[in-house]
């Protein structure tokens, strides 16, 4: 069986707490956002990102990021993707918030290290289930500091911990040409939206089919 994980992020690795976030301060709070689909169901997340487009006349050639879109849009997009995950089961959320402010200064010291934490927390027991996972996050969120560190890291783990023979496939793609990212950049931006700005509407219609996690909370 083969797996396709699309991975965005919402918030930063920043820990300047001083200042207003978005006024010279850090996000509160750091979200990271997966959709997971069978490969022959790859077409399904992509097409209501399609169909958005059509319907609120966004610019087709320029990517639509959630921050750009409005409350209307928004809710709309979790009504759809709630929809989707009710028809198909076997299509998945997942999600993970860290608490910024509660995280240890000694883990501040290298945020790779708790970005990789999260997603193996997140994902590896998903991971292990299957043969094969083509992994294809957005390529802002692997760190340059890191290097090849992260697929190592969840490869490792999924080798000698968790008894899995599965092979990891990481492909980076821009959310900018790749309508799954820019699915999960939507799912990332309900669940940032609701710890970051309280702004829990369109949390409240995906929620009951989202599998969300918090850490240091």
């Amino acid at each position: 069986m083969s797996l396709y994980i699309y991975l965005d992020e919402s918030g930063d690795l920043g820990w300047k707490f001083d200042a207003p976030y978005r006024r010279g301060g850090s996000s509160r709070y750091l979200t990271i956002s997966c959709l997971i689909v069978p490969e022959n169901k790859r077409h399904l997340p992509k097409r209501i990102i399609q169909k958005m487009y059509k319907k609120y006349k966004w610019n087709s050639k320029k990517e639509k990021k959630w921050s750009e879109m409005d409350m209307i849009s928004r809710c709309y997009f979790a009504e759809q993707a709630k929809k989707m995950r009710n028809e198909h089961p076997d299509i998945k959320y997942f999600s993970m918030t860290v608490s910024k402010e509660k995280v240890m200064s000694h883990i501040r010291s290298d945020g790779n290290k708790l970005y990789n934490y999260m997603i193996g927390l997140l994902l590896l027991e998903e991971m292990s289930s299957v043969d094969k996972i083509n992994f294809i996050p957005d390529p802002r969120s692997l760190k340059v500091e890191s290097g090849n560190s992260m697929s190592d890291y969840l490869q490792t783990k999924l080798w000698f911990e968790h008894n899995s023979k599965a092979i990891l496939n990481t492909t980076p793609c821009d959310s900018a040409s790749n309508r799954n990212i820019q699915f999960a950049d939507m799912l990332s931006g309900i669940v940032q939206g609701n710890y970051e700005d309280s702004n829990s509407k369109p949390w409240k219609i995906l929620a009951p089919v989202l599998r969300s996690r918090r850490l240091y909370f």
